[in-house]
């Protein structure tokens, strides 16, 4: 196998072993559980951004694996692929250290982390997917390797809400899984390149195409979370805070968008997509979850759940910046899947650290929480201020590209939209900084334990702090040559936008 062959089967080894080992390892083996699971997430940041190198140079990285005649198994790496597999890779590292923590002390770490590394393996898996059949064989992976995770403490809460999240997906699953095999056998096997081969079919059966694209969006849109196809991911907020910041800044909803990214960009072509009709409406239905998800956060009282309606809105857009036609917009919706990604995990790593340390849950709960743990309410006061669109955090840029692309596209209405749904995230996440750092506490916060070094357990101090400079240092240093925003330009220069 030659090295470019090799380093894309590396990249899924990096969590694949870890995952295997964790079945294998004795549940008292503590020292070599943190061992196992951080050396596995550095050795992928390393070997993600030699890929990052290599790629930006113009190196290709493809490996082929025939599963049966006439059907493979595609890992290629390309500009797009490394967008999604470097934020996987970087909060996984983060959030591993973060969920070594936050669990530390409780019952069966080991199995948590063997499925907590094979959703890393899907997702993974996801971004190298060179073909639907790739794809969807990864997608369905992160569906049964989530759902230990979701359902990790064992309450009845819990079993709900995993049972709610395992027949929303598997659903979807089903509808895509018709998708793909109805446009292939339409069109022949798909890889994903800037797509050509629907051109002629286009012109033929419009009404077919038309048909599949739906399948395969409504599919994908239950993981991206559109409305109406949602509601399972507040339910899915009985998580520990880790699986939270998994499900909402890297893996489930994230992959939902990707895919949809995929189908517009690499399987349909934005000028099919545009020809057929399509991406308007797609737009239209990811400007209504923008607001809808931003008006049901208002009405939230758990902080956990006013940050998954948060989710709801914010993956939209995504989906709105590359469903618009434009480059510009693309760039907007591209990077927002980075940008959100840094402000998510930012804010569920805070919310998890207020509820493990002071035990606040709720809103009401958060008088006074500022100088209690004046780091951690900076990291989220950052984030929650990026999340509304106030420069210089990451945040704003998203948004900045979102507005000027919907212009140049001719769709001036989505510039009501973000105004609006900036004014709605303002409203509920301004009053959550405005308690916690202007009014006094109800009584007394439990005193820090002794000998704790800083205002909560490191590990689930440092990741926040750390995630929340770089949401505000992207945005600073957004026109520089190694910001997510440049690397989103370089993928529209290579094709996937017009």
């Amino acid at each position: 196998m030659t090295l470019s062959a090799l380093l894309p089967v590396l990249i899924l080894a990096t969590s694949l072993v870890p995952s295997v080992l964790m079945f294998l390892l004795p549940e008292r083996a503590a020292r070599a559980r943190t061992v196992i699971n951080v050396a596995g997430a550095a050795a992928k940041v390393v070997l993600v951004f030699l890929l990052l190198r290599g790629v930006a140079a113009g190196a290709t990285y493809e490996a082929r694996f025939a599963l049966v005649p006439g059907l493979e198994l595609l890992l290629r790496v390309d500009a797009l692929s490394l967008l999604f597999l470097t934020l996987s890779a970087v909060l996984w590292l983060a959030t591993t250290v973060y969920a070594l923590s936050y669990l530390a002390g409780t019952p069966d770490q080991n199995r948590f982390f063997a499925f907590f590394s094979l959703c890393v393996v899907a997702t993974t898996g996801i971004a190298l997917a060179g073909t639907p059949i790739t794809f969807f064989f990864f997608y369905e992976l992160l569906t049964l390797a989530t759902y230990p995770l979701v359902v990790h403490r064992g309450d009845p809460a819990a079993l709900a809400g995993g049972r709610k999240y395992l027949a929303y997906t598997l659903a979807g699953s089903i509808v895509l899984l018709v998708g793909i095999v109805w446009l292939e056998s339409m069109v022949g096997p798909i890889e994903f390149t800037r797509a050509g081969a629907l051109e002629e079919m286009r012109r033929t059966t419009p009404d077919a195409l038309r048909a599949a694209f739906v399948l395969l969006v409504g599919g994908l849109a239950v993981k991206a979370a559109l409305v109406p196809l949602h509601s399972w991911l507040p339910s899915a907020m009985v998580a520990p805070a880790p699986v939270s910041a998994l499900l909402h800044a890297v893996a489930v909803v994230k992959a939902g968008a990707f895919g949809i990214v995929r189908v517009i960009f690499d399987v349909y072509g934005i000028d099919a997509v545009e020809g057929l009709g399509l991406g308007v409406p797609l737009a239209a239905a990811a400007s209504a979850t923008i607001l809808y998800g931003s008006v049901r956060a208002l009405t939230q009282s758990d902080i956990k759940r006013r940050l998954a309606y948060s989710t709801v809105s914010q993956v939209s857009y995504i989906v709105l910046g590359v469903a618009l036609g434009g480059p510009t917009a693309a760039i907007g919706g591209l990077v927002h899947l980075v940008h959100q990604g840094l402000m998510k995990v930012t804010l569920f790593f805070c919310a998890g650290a207020f509820a493990e340390t002071v035990h606040v849950h709720r809103i009401d709960q958060m008088d006074g929480l500022g100088p209690r743990m004046p780091w951690t309410m900076l990291a989220f006061s950052i984030a929650a201020f990026g999340m509304i669109g106030v420069p210089p955090v990451a945040g704003f840029v998203s948004k900045w590209y979102l507005g000027i692309g919907s212009l140049e596209a001719g769709h001036a209405w989505v510039i009501l939209v973000l105004a609006v749904s900036s004014l709605l995230n303002a409203a509920y996440f301004l009053p959550l900084v405005y308690r916690a750092w202007f009014l006094p506490p109800a009584g007394p916060w439990e005193e820090m334990r002794p000998g704790r070094r800083y205002e909560t357990d490191a590990g689930m101090f440092l990741p926040p702090v750390a995630t929340s400079l770089a949401a505000l240092l992207v945005g600073l240093l957004a026109a520089t040559e190694l910001s997510p925003l440049s690397w989103t330009r370089l993928i529209v220069e290579r094709g996937y936008a017009p």
